[in-house]
């Protein structure tokens, strides 16, 4: 049973309420463009992740299969009271392991690069929950292997790692305040604001996925504060509604230094050392000033409304493609969703240089429509014959982008 599919719907619901209710309260913690991007990010995720899970998954099972200490038997896990007594410990477990690989994936350069991705947003809201990584794969698995070196079997582990993950999706609101004891053993919305904050007090806190006992176990604790109010977002702002670059500013400015300082040991070094840190010899020839939080302005880019309005209607296609690709996937495996899942990974991009106003933006919207469109279908035509009236609606659509685009 795949816990995150299932969960989809209530993720997307609780999203539309939380913006609903946003607009009455008139709070204003969604923005379009923001929300767009995260969910681009999240999309771009999911979609990466039907060619990039099965190295994590085939290490596991090795793991599992050749270097496992004990043998945890499966039907041990059961509704019994030891056998809910194994499944609670499996997941504190998870939750350990998960502080780890989240306190580590700041602290360390190359592990940062993947994570930021979650980071980038300067809103906070159930969208941000969604915006996700699509290079945690490379490194992300290995925090993990000690499970399943104890033996545990790995549906269970991918049980309560699906919980861990599906539980993180309701603290990441701004609409819900402290709630008391809660704050104290859990992560709450409070707890977790602390860690989307880029303010010097709250940098590099509260990294639990459900427990915050390990924070204050090891010291990485940090409470909400009323008269420091959270500033969301990263240091280094990405100022830039592209969800591809996302995931590749941060390895940008690591290649960018390391291909520039002198000293072998700081080309390897600069990947592995702590966020932040630069050559000498770098950082003196390209100096970085440091950021003011009193003069922060949110990356808010200038756009028509006709303009905007055709972004949304966009990405309702993209929405639309992404859960056809996940259908397909499920029923034909990774080969038969390339495709489809190219067309999609181009529409993502073309909504984020349109939002950002680029100048080439209604070219490539354009080259998407023309070119990149037909062509895909042409080459799904085995997954998906074409018939006349699909054509006709595929034409319409087309032309019918055109028209508005042109007059955005």
């Amino acid at each position: 049973m795949n816990l995150i599919a299932l969960a989809v719907p209530f993720f997307l619901l609780s999203l539309i309420i939380e913006w609903v209710v946003d607009r009455v309260r008139d709070t204003g913690y969604y923005r379009g463009n923001d929300a767009i991007n995260s969910l681009s990010a999240g999309i771009l995720s999911e979609s990466t992740g039907y060619f990039t899970k099965l190295l994590q998954y085939s290490i596991w099972a090795w793991v599992l299969a050749n270097l496992a200490l004990f043998e945890w038997q499966r039907d041990w896990f059961d509704a019994s009271p030891s056998g809910i007594a194994l499944w609670v410990v499996a997941a504190l477990l998870w939750d350990f392991c998960y502080y780890w690989n989240h306190r580590l994936g700041h602290e360390i350069s190359l592990l940062w690069a993947a994570h930021s991705v979650h980071h980038q947003s300067e809103e906070y809201n159930l969208s941000t929950a969604l915006r996700q990584t699509s290079s945690g794969f490379l490194f992300g698995w290995i925090f993990y292997v000690p499970l399943f070196v104890l033996g545990i079997p790995a549906d269970v582990l991918i049980t309560v790692a699906a919980i861990n993950l599906i539980y993180q999706f309701w603290v990441h609101t701004r609409h819900i305040g402290k709630l008391g004891v809660f704050d104290r053993i859990l992560v709450t919305p409070s707890n977790h604001r602390v860690h989307h904050a880029q303010n010097e007090r709250y940098i590099d806190k509260n990294y639990g996925g459900i427990l915050v006992l390990w924070d204050r176990l090891f010291g990485t604790f940090a409470e909400e504060d009323d008269r420091d109010p959270v500033i969301f977002g990263v240091r280094k702002p990405l100022a830039n509604w592209n969800p591809l670059w996302a995931n590749c500013q941060v390895y940008s400015y690591l290649w960018f230094d390391a291909v520039r300082t002198r000293r072998w040991r700081d080309k390897i070094g600069i990947w592995f050392r702590r966020t932040g840190w630069r050559p000498a010899d770098v950082a003196a020839a390209y100096p970085k000033q440091n950021s003011d939080l009193n003069e922060f302005e949110k990356y808010d880019p200038p756009i028509s409304d006709g303009r905007r309005y055709y972004i949304y209607a966009q990405f309702a296609v993209a929405i639309g493609l992404s859960l056809f690709i996940t259908e397909t996937y499920a029923e034909l495996g990774g080969r038969a969703v390339l495709i489809p899942c190219l067309m999609l990974w181009v529409l993502l991009y073309t909504l984020g240089v349109l939002n950002d106003n680029r100048n080439y933006a209604g070219g490539f919207e354009a080259l998407r429509l023309f070119v990149v469109v037909p062509l895909g279908l042409f080459a799904m035509q085995d997954l998906v014959p074409l018939s006349f009236n699909a054509g006709i609606i595929i034409t319409v659509y087309i032309l019918g982008s055109i028209l508005w685009l042109r007059k955005s």
